[in-house]
């Protein structure tokens, strides 16, 4: 039984499982930014997440047990100098899983794995509009506008009748 088990074996055994989430952690480091299915993503966060706290303090040991988990001099020397710097005042949720839809062969569920503090489209790749609706927008515009024309003349009226008292 599996009581307590709580990670995902993703169908491989525990060498390839092992390998495979090195390979990712290694490539979302060096880039950033990665796709997978949402299984492997959840996966992923879980195994690299640690290892991000770890980079927080630079230290011999904390080099070597994560080197130990990556296999990748380049990753392990991009994660503790360009991103740790980045994460040292965060407390935690180093990653953000963005669901994308769904694969076109087999219909697995696709999503984006990135370093949040590298986030790519964080709300900036949209611009800001004003939605359109069929609702009479055009008459509420015009309904503001003409009050503040109305008033203009009630001005007029105001100082024409202020001259009228002082005469």
């Amino acid at each position: 039984m599996r009581h307590g088990k709580k990670f995902n074996k993703l169908s491989r055994t525990h060498a390839h499982r092992r390998q495979m989430l090195a390979n990712m952690a290694s490539s979302l480091i060096l880039h950033k930014r990665i796709n997978t299915t949402l299984a492997k993503a959840k996966a992923l966060r879980t195994y690299v997440e640690p290892l991000l706290t770890k980079a927080k303090e630079d230290t011999t040991h904390s080099r070597r047990v994560v080197f130990s988990y990556l296999q990748n001099k380049e990753a392990v020397t991009e994660l503790f100098r360009e991103i740790s710097q980045k994460i040292a005042q965060r407390p935690g949720g180093y990653t953000r899983i963005l669901k994308t839809g769904y694969r076109l062969g087999d219909n697995a569920e696709m999503a984006f794995i990135e370093l949040v503090d590298y986030s790519l489209n964080a709300g900036s790749t949209k611009e800001t509009k004003s939605k359109s609706t069929r609702r009479g927008g055009k008459k509420k515009a015009a309904a503001t506008e003409v009050p503040a024309q109305a008033e203009a003349p009630a001005a007029e009226t105001k100082a024409e009748t202020e001259a009228e008292k002082a005469e």
